[in-house]
């Protein structure tokens, strides 16, 4: 039986949700029936070790390898890498994200793929959706949006933008949210939009999770209350303003806690401004990021998420994989996996409001109790969300 060649295009696999969504749906593809290759611009990610030893990854085009110094650059690749340098400091619209000046500046570049493909699929927007339309050759072509695009915001770059979405097959979205705010940007499209669910791989994280000596000492010496964050430390999107206020708050009370954060980001330094001037060095740690996060997630307390916004949400869902008790404030999909009192709780984005919900599932053991027995009962496999992915690339 001819296999289906399949090309996945990525920026990199270092830490992050939709990364790693990308590291399970590899893992769960049936190569029976797939022949696959996965194109990163940066290789060196710490996820690039868990991807299945079937996939064929590619080597990052020559330019990506000149930008981070692995072989010499011609003169054409030193201006365009110039161009773009100017445009982050002169350009005419500062606005404008970085993905597409850099695009601008450098696609002329970036070689094309020499290969044809069955399908082949951006599984980010920006640099991977620009590669996917400009540099590659296949039957059909799927953009994967993995975040919430709001109408009101950067409407220069969603003008832009359009031709690249407009040039894709299918568009999919990791969340009916996230479907109907692109839905709001780009109406036209709509014919071509899909929701396919990001691939939770319960068994690989289960595995990990096992992996105690993960943890390190000041996890293992300290035996209160272990609060646990997720996510990159940006305050637009994550909330980290928020859970700098609900430290403090917790704080006050007298709580014997610590909270402790997985990831960097440009937030940090006002979040340690913030920890300074408010005594709570003993009372956040910030852990960086790290590839296998899940002993973390299955030692804590309580998971607590404060995002603004979310195209789905995967550490919460990871968090309720391992049966942890959530706290999470109110973001644009948090229905789609959150019932309310029953696998967690959800609350608005009020740091009081956050604070009250932690304290209640701390002093109430019977609600506490009760969503770990509702989360052990929850179907989470993967199987769905796998045949959701074939029922995307089916007839392609």
């Amino acid at each position: 039986m001819k296999k289906t060649r399949l090309l996945f295009i990525m920026d990199t696999l270092k830490t992050g949700g939709g990364e790693k969504s990308l590291v399970s749906l590899l893992n769960n593809l049936d190569y029976n029936k797939f022949e696959v290759d996965l194109q990163l611009m940066s290789s060196g990610g710490e996820y690039e070790r868990y991807v299945s030893e079937r996939v064929n990854i590619l080597p990052a085009p020559k330019y990506f390898k000149y930008l981070k110094g692995e072989q010499k650059g011609s003169l054409r690749m030193l201006f365009a890498r110039l161009r773009y340098s100017i445009s982050l400091r002169f350009g005419a619209d500062l606005r404008m994200t970085h993905a597409r000046k850099f695009w601008q500046s450098s696609s002329s570049c970036i070689e094309s793929n020499p290969k044809e493909y069955d399908v082949a699929i951006g599984f980010s927007q920006c640099v991977p959706t620009f590669y996917l339309i400009d540099k590659v050759k296949a039957k059909t072509k799927i953009a994967w949006v993995n975040c919430i695009f709001h109408l009101d915001s950067y409407p220069k770059e969603h003008k832009w933008e359009r031709p690249y979405y407009a040039a894709a097959d299918k568009i999919s979205m990791v969340s009916q949210a996230a479907l109907e705010h692109f839905k709001n940007v780009y109406p036209e499209l709509a014919g071509k939009m899909y929701y396919t669910p990001n691939v939770i791989d319960r068994k690989m994280i289960e595995e990990q999770a096992r992996q105690q000596e993960v943890l390190d000492s000041v996890w293992r010496d300290y035996s209160g209350i272990k609060l646990l964050t997720v996510a990159s430390l940006n305050v637009k999107d994550k909330g980290y303003d928020i859970i700098m206020q609900t430290c403090k708050i917790l704080a006050d009370k007298g709580v014997d806690f610590k909270w402790y954060a997985i990831g960097k980001g440009p937030y940090r330094e006002e979040m340690e401004r913030f920890i300074g001037k408010h005594g709570l060095e003993d009372k956040f740690v910030f852990l960086g990021t790290m590839p296998n996060p899940y002993p973390y997630f299955k030692g804590c307390t309580l998971y607590v998420q404060t995002s603004r916004h979310e195209g789905y949400g995967r550490a919460i869902a990871e968090a309720r994989l391992l049966n942890k008790p959530v706290v999470t404030t109110r973001y644009d999909s948090v229905y789609m996996q959150m019932i309310d009192k029953k696998n967690g709780l959800v609350v608005s984005h009020s740091p009081q409001e956050v604070a009250e919900a932690i304290c209640s599932l701390l002093e109430d053991t019977a609600l506490y109790q009760s969503i770990v027995e509702f989360q052990k009962a929850e179907q989470k496999g993967t199987e769905e969300n796998v045949q959701r992915f074939y029922s995307l690339i089916e007839g392609a």
